[in-house]
């Protein structure tokens, strides 16, 4: 029975370690299977392995690059712009071939040949450049036959740019378009073959561009400078009127350069000034004049009133404008009035009616003067010039000189070229109708006395009112120079009537 057991014992014994051989037998050899699997992999593709799309497991690096140059014809470049529209690029239209740069082997050799069982239950993605060689003319010619070289798919850029509104002025975006650089598209198309990528985004290096944005400091600047010369205001200092250059009125002489230089239209600025002078010059006005007889003569002509200086105002005109200040002042005159306003004789003047032949002088409104006179030789073609003129200087004593005369006098006073008051001692009879067959050369010839105050009391540049109550045409050359209303030009050869 001893025996029995002992020798069942043994039996046991032998079949655990024939197990235990079997066992580490299987052991051993799945160990050496997943080492020779493993050492497979060390130079092939996990199972279930793609490059950039392509299925290469089990291959060797050469074989997968094999397949891969077998797929260079089908090779796909999309080409986006920066409108959002794509183009396409064939491999087989500009002759591509694959060269391989090593990429593969170090994604090999990154791939660890132990992992391969885990590596059969999921796909394993590699990305590596296929970098290509391609043929430089099929390239270009590939490029240039994209539809974004077709004209009529080509928006040209434009500059940003001030435009004019109906009331100011504003910046006009520019307008990138999508025009292209042949060149600089051929470039970047290159460059991404020869790294075998399948899109390549165009930058804006690639386009024809504005060159003028809305950023553009010279730009903004310029609609800063427009803005503020439109803040602009002229207001003139006129007694008795009101006279502004408006903000309107200055927007529409405004000019913009596409050089961006600013000015006026000089134009509309004459023609402004032309209005002004229009408006505000009196010289030479017909005035209705109120007479010291109680009735009113229409009296015009003569030197006398303001006058503005068009070229001047014009000039100072523009400079305050493009200041882009608020300036308040008079015109520039060329002449000036005794009396501001719109009745610029004023309340001190001398008057002069002709057919009376009799004078005033009037001081702030009061009488202080008034005289007889005889006025020039109406016979001989010598009346005196009337108009409105003003005292041109004073002069005690004087000589006074024609063609033919020469007289000495104690008081001169010019108003009228050289024609003024004096004093004529060769008379002794003043006033009547003296002066129509036996007045003077134009003179207004005065008693001395009476000569003798007004010199005394009458100041330069007193206007002097003068005037015939009849109808009367003056030819005499003093009459010409100085603007008389009454004056008539003689033709040639015509004798004065």
């Amino acid at each position: 029975m001893q025996t029995t057991a002992i020798k069942m014992k043994r039996r046991k014994q032998r079949q655990r370690r024939l197990t235990a051989l079997a066992i580490m037998a299987v052991a051993a050899l799945l160990a050496l299977a997943y080492l020779l699997m493993s050492l497979y992999f060390k130079n092939h593709f996990f199972f279930r392995t793609e490059v950039n799309g392509l299925k290469v497991g089990g291959k060797t690096t050469a074989e997968a690059e094999e397949k891969i140059a077998r797929e260079v014809g089908d090779y796909l470049l999309t080409v986006q712009g920066r409108d959002g529209a794509s183009y396409h690029v064939m491999g087989r239209e500009i002759g591509s071939s694959y060269v391989p740069d090593g990429s593969l082997e170090r994604a090999l050799e990154e791939q660890n040949m132990f992992a391969w069982l885990p590596a059969l239950f999921r796909e394993n993605q590699i990305d590596v450049p296929t970098p290509m060689i391609y043929e430089e003319e099929a390239l270009r010619q590939t490029v240039a036959a994209l539809p974004c070289f077709v004209e009529e798919n080509i928006v040209h850029p434009v500059n940003a740019a001030l435009e004019r509104t109906e009331n100011g002025y504003q910046i006009q975006p520019e307008v990138m378009g999508n025009e292209l650089i042949l060149d600089q598209v051929i470039a970047y198309v290159g460059e991404a073959v020869n790294d075998g990528a399948g899109t390549v985004v165009l930058p804006d290096e690639a386009y024809v561009n504005p060159q003028i944005t809305r950023d553009s400091p010279a730009l903004v600047e310029t609609l800063g400078r427009v803005e503020q010369i439109l803040q602009a205001e002229v207001t003139y200092q006129i007694a008795d009127y009101d006279e502004k250059l408006s903000a309107e009125q200055i927007f529409r002489m405004l000019q913009v350069g596409e050089d961006y230089s600013i000015t006026l239209d000089e134009k509309k600025l004459a023609d402004f000034v032309q209005g002004m002078a229009s408006k505000y010059n009196t010289y030479g006005d017909v005035r209705q004049f109120d007479t010291s007889s109680g009735d009113t003569v229409a009296i015009g002509g003569g030197d006398y009133g303001w006058v503005i200086d068009k070229e001047k105002e014009a000039l100072q005109l523009k400079a305050d404008v493009l200041s882009g200040q608020k300036v308040s002042r008079e015109p520039v005159y060329s002449q000036r009035a005794k009396v501001e306003g719109l009745e610029d004789i004023g309340d001190t003047y001398v008057e002069v009616d002709y057919t009376k032949q009799h004078m005033w002088y009037y001081e702030e409104g009061q009488l202080k003067l008034e005289s007889d006179f005889v006025s020039g030789n109406i016979a001989q073609s010598n009346g005196s010039p009337d108009g409105v003129f003003k005292i041109v200087y004073k002069k005690s004593p004087a000589v006074l000189k024609g063609e033919d005369y020469a007289s000495d006098v104690e008081y001169f006073m010019p108003f009228a070229y050289n024609v003024g008051f004096h004093d004529a001692s060769w008379r002794d009879k003043f006033g009547g109708n003296y002066y129509k067959t036996s007045g003077s050369h134009g003179c207004i010839n005065m008693p001395g006395d009476k000569a003798r105050q007004l010199y005394e009391m009458l100041e330069v540049d007193t206007p002097v009112i003068a005037y015939y109550r009849e109808h009367i045409e003056l030819t005499a050359e003093n009459c010409r120079i100085s603007n008389a209303y009454s004056y008539v030009k003689v033709s040639d050869g015509d004798e004065p009537q």
